[in-house]
């Protein structure tokens, strides 16, 4: 366990109305108009769910967001992210988005992000 924890640092949230596919804790992309839909792999991601119920969703736009992550390579400092496409996180060197990474729990399969 560690000592260090960045939850809740920052957070800002916004609603959104959101699609069926969006589940809560999962990495979502702005899709239309004050809308919200899941990401499939490889798209960037504006936030994380942190509900999603009756057609709108809480998303964290802001701040430090614990996500799951897939794949190898993902490590602390500034790392390129993309959706992969299960609701979490992967490496992107090529396409993704820079993001800084604050600490990665391999054994959870997760990762402090500053969105």
């Amino acid at each position: 366990m560690s000592k260090i924890s960045f939850d809740g640092i920052g957070e800002v949230a916004a609603t959104f109305f959101c699609t069926e596919q969006v589940k809560t804790g999962a990495v979502v992309k702005v899709s239309g108009d004050c809308t919200v839909d899941a990401c499939a792999a490889g798209n960037r991601f504006c936030g994380v769910a942190i509900s999603a119920e009756d057609g709108c969703a809480a998303v964290q736009v802001g701040g430090f967001a614990t996500v799951q992550v897939s794949g190898e390579g993902v490590s602390a400092g500034m790392v390129k992210l993309s959706a992969d496409g299960s609701g979490g996180v992967k490496l992107d060197a090529a396409n993704g988005a820079e993001y800084l990474v604050a600490a990665v729990d391999s054994a959870a399969g997760t990762a402090a992000v500053l969105l």
